[in-house]
Order: structure tokens, then C-alpha cells, then sequence
């Protein structure tokens, strides 16, 4: 990976200056699906779009119709409505936005969206005029979170999102801001700097620690302390 040149690949992500991209694979891994036609690539295709979360406004709900069909466990039925949301899918997917990085002190925008099954909300800067996205969270309603309330529906959005403060994505952006900062103007396009990183989660917590080796032979260790557990796959 380079640093100041074109990014690359940290913890299943493409970073960068600019911002944190989605892996382009997992992408093309969905685009390139065929529908299914068995119970167990629904099941894939949960776990891809589940991967892909954080870039996906209102992922929950675009992912109900398949949801619906994963709790008919005994029979399987790819009907219209998950045909539909399949190609709307792989469309979005398509255009899928760069999530930005915020700067220390700047005013951040939340919104927050409320359906009969799902909440969502997505973290805002502006640039120019233009908003742009930080990060994206949805969250399928459960039981008797279905019977809510639009308020008590929206109190539990923000409850959600309040839980989610301390994000994977937040984390890769401050690692990339920092190393930004560091990058030679003037670098060589063949320097290369060596980047290893080590991921490991315990009851207290997860992290990664991270060491850099600098074109010059120079180590520089770093530590990033997650506010999730590593494991969470939360769609």
C-alpha cells in the first residue's frame, strides 16, 4: 500500500486521501450474481450486501424482499418484489458513494429515516455546497419495535445511532488523515511503504494494532481502539 499516491487496501477497504471506498470486488461479486435460485445464495447475497452496509442508504430496506424469502425456511420463493429490489440493488451498487472524511471541529448533519420495518440514518459534511456522505447505518425492526410509534420509532434511531459514535469507518479516516500528513510531497512514485496490521478481539474490546515501514527503513506503530466488536456483521 501507498500512501499519498493512488491508496489501497486496509481491514477490506479502499483508502485513500479522498475518502474510504467500498473493495470494488465485493461490488462486482454482487453485480455479477445471477438471481438465485436456491435458499443458500439468498443466504450469500445477505452476507455480500451485509459486507457492503456502510456505503448503502437505507440497506435494510433494500434488502427486505430478500429477508422475507431467507425466513421461509421451508420452501423457496424468488417473486417479483426480490427480482425488483435485486436489479435496484446492483443499480445503486453501480454508483456506490465515497464515504468522506470529517475534520476536527466541523459541523456534522444527521438524518435520520423511519419505516414500518427499518430505521436508518446517514452521517453528513458539506463541501462546496454539496453533501456528503461519512457513513451509513440501517437497522431492521424487530418484535415489538414494529409496533412503535413514528416518535418512539425515531428515539430508537437515534439510540442506534448514538451506539455507533466510535465507527470502523471513522477509524479508517482518521488512520488515512494521519498518514496524509506525513506523505512527502515530493515522494518517488517506486517508494514503498510496508504496512502490516494485526486484528484481535477480547472481552474488553477489539483493535488493530498497525505497524509502517517507511521507504527509509523507518517503523511507525500505531494502535486504533474499535467502539464495536470486530465480529459485528449487523446488515
Amino acid at each position: 500500500m501507498r500512501f499519498g499516491v493512488q491508496g489501497g487496501r486496509f481491514l477490506g477497504f479502499m483508502v485513500a486521501q479522498r475518502g474510504i471506498e467500498a473493495n470494488p470486488l465485493k461490488i462486482k461479486a454482487i453485480i455479477d450474481m445471477k438471481a438465485p435460485t436456491y435458499l443458500n445464495e439468498v443466504q450469500r447475497l445477505a452476507g455480500r450486501i451485509a459486507a457492503l452496509s456502510r456505503f448503502i442508504s437505507k440497506s435494510v430496506e433494500k434488502s427486505l424482499p430478500f429477508f422475507k424469502t431467507l425466513k421461509k425456511a421451508k420452501t423457496f420463493e424468488w417473486g417479483t418484489p426480490c427480482q425488483l429490489a435485486f436489479k435496484e440493488l446492483k443499480a445503486y451498487l453501480a454508483r456506490l458513494p465515497l464515504l468522506m472524511k470529517p475534520s476536527p471541529g466541523e459541523t456534522l448533519y444527521l438524518y435520520l429515516s423511519v419505516a414500518p420495518q427499518a430505521v436508518s440514518f446517514v452521517l453528513i459534511r458539506e463541501e462546496g455546497g454539496r453533501q456528503l456522505p461519512i457513513y451509513y447505518v440501517s437497522k431492521v425492526l424487530n418484535g415489538a419495535e414494529r409496533r412503535y410509534t413514528p416518535i418512539e420509532k425515531m428515539a430508537l434511531a437515534l439510540v442506534v445511532t448514538a451506539r455507533r459514535t466510535t465507527i470502523k469507518a471513522q477509524a479508517l479516516a482518521d488512520f488515512v488523515s494521519e498518514m496524509a500528513e506525513m506523505t512527502m510531497k515530493d515522494a518517488s512514485q517506486d517508494q514503498k511503504w510496508l504496512l502490516h496490521v494485526d486484528v484481535s478481539s477480547t472481552a474488553q474490546g477489539s483493535g488493530a494494532g498497525i505497524v509502517i515501514t517507511t521507504p527509509q527503513g523507518e517503523d511507525l506503530e500505531f494502535a486504533i481502539k474499535f467502539g464495536f466488536k470486530a465480529s459485528n456483521n449487523e446488515a
